[in-house]
């Protein structure tokens, strides 16, 4: 079963997934076989695995670890195209659509299409929308490129339009690793009104009541990540109540 088809069946069991999204460079090995271990306990539905400045031997030792460890399907989250492993179950193939850098809306899809291609790794299409989280991230320095403005709302929504016009499987709202703020919850209600794609929202969710706030506002996945890379994994738990509800 391809992963999005894994997504697509899981959605229509429960509200929402909830992925945790694996930064190579900031966790250490026994961590990361414990937290595999202890994925579908936890209530883990996918791993996302990526960072904005990682070596490729660093990203395919944590991808054959994670698969080693458990059958939660691991998903490459590219911060360019250097990350890329036939070890994954897939890769978010994401244009970065709320920004104007050609080479984040294209560019780099050209050079590694071909690589994709030969690994024989599912791509799945996925609008990539920075939203602005109370300071400058890694992701918006690095693309140079602005983040939507969070109380607009309307600008968010047309992003999001036309990335189901052209054809995008997903779409990912972030806040971006760390974010001082997360997606408004009036924006991810909005969006989701009028598109019917699967609304990935990440960054900034600290509590199970954020979590809550947004998938009851229709996110279709939520995305965590850096509160769990020092903390208890059993926290996930509380996170995952708040997804795991009948649709």
């Amino acid at each position: 079963m391809s992963v999005h088809h894994y997504i697509q069946q899981t959605l229509q069991k429960q509200k929402a997934l909830l992925a945790v999204l694996i930064d190579p460079g900031k966790t250490a090995t026994d961590a990361l076989t414990a937290l595999a271990r202890s994925a579908e306990e936890s209530g883990i539905d996918l791993f996302l695995v990526g960072g904005s400045l990682l070596s490729a031997d660093l990203m395919e030792s944590t991808i054959r670890t994670l698969k080693a460890a458990g059958p939660v399907p691991v998903v490459i989250f590219p911060g360019g195209v250097q990350q890329l492993s036939a070890s994954a179950d897939a890769l978010l193939f994401l244009s970065l659509i709320s920004g104007r850098n050609p080479d984040y809306l294209i560019g780099q899809h050209i050079i590694s299409a071909p690589l994709i291609r030969h690994m024989n790794l599912e791509a799945i299409a996925t609008a990539y929308m920075l939203i602005e989280s109370g300071h400058t991230t890694s992701v918006e320095f690095i693309s140079g490129t602005k983040p939507i403005p969070a109380h607009k709302d309307d600008i968010a929504v047309a992003h999001a339009l036309a990335a189901e016009y052209l054809g995008f499987k997903m779409i990912y709202l972030e806040a971006g690793s760390g974010a001082q703020n997360s997606v408004p919850v009036s924006m991810i209600r909005a969006i989701k009104h009028h598109v019917s794609v699967p609304l990935i929202v990440g960054g900034g969710l600290r509590t199970p009541q954020a979590v809550h706030e947004r998938v009851e506002a229709g996110a279709d996945i939520i995305v965590i990540g850096t509160h769990f890379e020092n903390t208890d994994h059993a926290l996930i738990k509380d996170f995952s109540h708040y997804t795991r509800g009948p649709r």
